[in-house]
C-alpha cells in the first residue's frame, strides 16, 4: 500500500539546509519578493512558538517549509484569523522589533 503522508512528515526525510539555500537561490526568491530580514526572523520566532511546527523546518497546517517560505512577501501563516503572522502585516517594520521585546 502506498505511503499518503506527505514527504516532509516521514520519519526518513529532512530537508537539508543546501536543498533551503537552492530553493532560495531561484527567481521566485528575488530580493524584491522577500521581507527584510528583521521581519524574517520574527516569522520565525512566532512559527518556532507553534504547535504546528514539525522537526523546526515543517509547518503541518500548509506542508510548507518555514525557513523558505518566511522570506515571502505574499506568504501568511495559514492559521485561522490571519494566523501568527497577521499581527506583523498590520505593523510598520519599526514596530516590529518593539512588539518582540
Amino acid at each position: 500500500m502506498a505511503d499518503n503522508t506527505c514527504k516532509a512528515c516521514r520519519d526518513n526525510y529532512k530537508v537539508t539546509e543546501t536543498q533551503m539555500q537552492r530553493i532560495l537561490q531561484t527567481s521566485a526568491f528575488a530580493l524584491e519578493r522577500r521581507v527584510d530580514m528583521q521581519q524574517y526572523q520574527e516569522r520565525l520566532h512566532l512559527c518556532s512558538t507553534c504547535p504546528k511546527l514539525s522537526d523546526g523546518v515543517t509547518c503541518t497546517a500548509c506542508g510548507c517549509i518555514i525557513p523558505v517560505v518566511a522570506w515571502l512577501k505574499e506568504r501568511a501563516c495559514p492559521l485561522p484569523g490571519g494566523g501568527r503572522w497577521g499581527k506583523l502585516a498590520d505593523q510598520e517594520p519599526a514596530s516590529v522589533a518593539t512588539a518582540a521585546e
